[in-house]
């Protein structure tokens, strides 16, 4: 043990010991995949803000927070309050068309509108993405658990791997929403009283103004304006391509239920960034020899009452245990529905696919393992914003056009945005300038092809049968 006290420790076991309560709870709602995979669509709205938190609250939005604001200041909001846009965007918009599509993945969206070619297209890129952000969250549980335990990096990225299969495989979205609410509640406790005790601590806004430079600590853009904008964008974007968050929507009993959800979500996501900043600053204030990485689990280990600092360190990790999971869900999902079923076993039966996508949550993580190794040192928010942009990339443009344009865009120019944009954006992070972020150019030519596409829209003729 590292800088754990028994209370403490006593804090984590109850707190773990509840959870895993709720989660055996829930998975015994799992009776089909459809119960899996969207909860039968009998979830009510506190269930879907739980799955919808329980993914986007996670080491990105707290430990990855702290991190980026111990070194870069206001900059690290970026990532709740895009999230927390995103919502608003997805209640607004596209909660109902989502639930009255009846469709149990993004990509049988896209396939409808735009032939079987755009299943395995998107869910190769989303599916990258949504891999990206699952390393981020397996760092952020690296940084809390060597906080509190004396033990290599490696063996840290096992046990959190080991944890996040075990959290949403036995409950999918039922064990991710139910234990999402409950996760949420206890993480607002620790980010509020941690948010109080920073800048109490750092003597008020006086003293933090005192202590800081203006750029870039005070400044929302303080990475450069179009680091920083396309942060924010792609959470939004992002948001609205990512399949755990369709998911939760579509899960819904009603439309109303789906739209309630997704907005509570959107007010109650940004505030956490805002207390995860203050930490970061006290951190960088008092002790800016540490590791960035551990700057929140520090926090809570020396500087709250241990028996409240044992629930919150569970609590951290119930959390990127959530969004991993959730996320992994979302991979697994897809490839069982859209790859598995459609183009490996068409004659699938109900139990095979629970199956398979059990297996695939196991696999996805594994090779998430395998991927850290060099990776231990990275920056958390860099891989989560990486993360939002591909899959941003990848679908937002062609389902947009699937929702609101549907029949008017040509489909070659729909699969062409699929494939380019996504490949500009990777692409991009290796030959654009640092201050110059891939998504912009690559959503721009996503967007030109799908207009495009409305001008040299295909003509079929009337005696022949449309492409599938």
């Amino acid at each position: 043990m590292y800088n754990l006290t028994y209370e403490h420790t006593f804090g984590i076991v109850i707190t773990l010991l509840f959870i895993t309560f709720l989660g055996y709870f829930s998975g015994r709602n799992i009776k089909s995949s459809s119960d899996f995979s969207t909860g039968g669509r009998r979830a009510d709205s506190s269930v879907i803000v739980g799955a919808i938190t329980g993914t986007l609250v996670g080491g990105a939005s707290t430990i990855g927070t702290a991190q980026l604001a111990f070194v870069s200041g206001l900059s690290a909001w970026w990532f709740t309050l895009g999230a927390g846009i995103g919502c608003l965007v997805l209640a607004l918009f596209f909660a109902e068309p989502f639930y009255k599509m009846n469709k149990g993945t993004i990509p049988q969206i896209l396939c409808e509108e735009f032939g079987q070619i755009a299943g395995p297209i998107s869910s190769i890129f989303v599916s990258i993405g949504m891999f990206l952000n699952i390393v981020a969250q397996v760092l952020s549980a690296v940084a809390l658990i060597t906080s509190m335990f004396k033990m290599l990096p490696f063996s840290a990225a096992v046990i959190a791997i080991l944890i996040m299969a075990t959290y949403v495989i036995f409950g999918g979205v039922w064990g991710a929403g139910i234990v999402g609410v409950a996760k949420l509640l206890l993480l607002y406790l620790a980010m509020l009283v941690g948010g109080i005790i920073s800048y109490k601590g750092l003597g008020g806004l006086p003293g933090i103004f005192s202590t800081f430079p203006a750029n870039p600590y005070f400044n929302l853009f303080g990475r450069g304006f179009w680091v920083d904008f396309a942060a924010g964008f792609s959470l939004v974007i992002g948001v609205i391509s990512t399949q755990t968050y369709f998911q939760a929507v579509v899960s819904g009993k009603s439309v109303e239920e789906a739209k309630k959800g997704a907005l509570i979500s959107a007010i109650i996501i940004p505030p956490i960034g805002i207390a995860g900043i203050l930490i970061g600053l006290y951190m960088k204030a008092n002790f800016p020899s540490i590791n960035p990485a551990s700057a929140l689990p520090l926090f809570v280990i020396n500087h709250l009452n241990p028996w409240l600092g044992g629930v919150i360190l569970a609590t951290l990790l119930i959390a990127v245990a959530g969004t991993g999971s959730g996320l992994t869900l979302g991979i697994s999902t897809i490839f069982a529905k859209d790859i598995y079923a459609k183009f490996i076993n068409p004659k699938a039966n109900d139990s095979v696919l629970l199956k398979v996508t059990r297996l695939s949550i196991i696999a996805v993580l594994s090779i998430t393992l395998l991927f850290i190794t060099g990776n231990l040192k990275s920056l958390i928010l860099k891989w989560s914003f990486m993360s939002m942009g591909l899959r941003g990339a990848t679908v937002f443009a062609p389902l947009c056009a699937a929702i609101f344009m549907r029949g008017r865009v040509d489909r070659r120019f729909a699969i062409l945005s699929m494939v380019i944009s996504p490949l500009t954006v990777l692409i991009g992070k290796f030959i654009l300038p640092e201050n110059i972020d891939p998504l912009i150019p690559g959503i721009l030519i996503g967007m030109i092809l799908i207009f495009t596409g409305t001008f040299v829209k295909e003509k079929t003729p009337e005696n022949k049968t449309p492409m599938a």
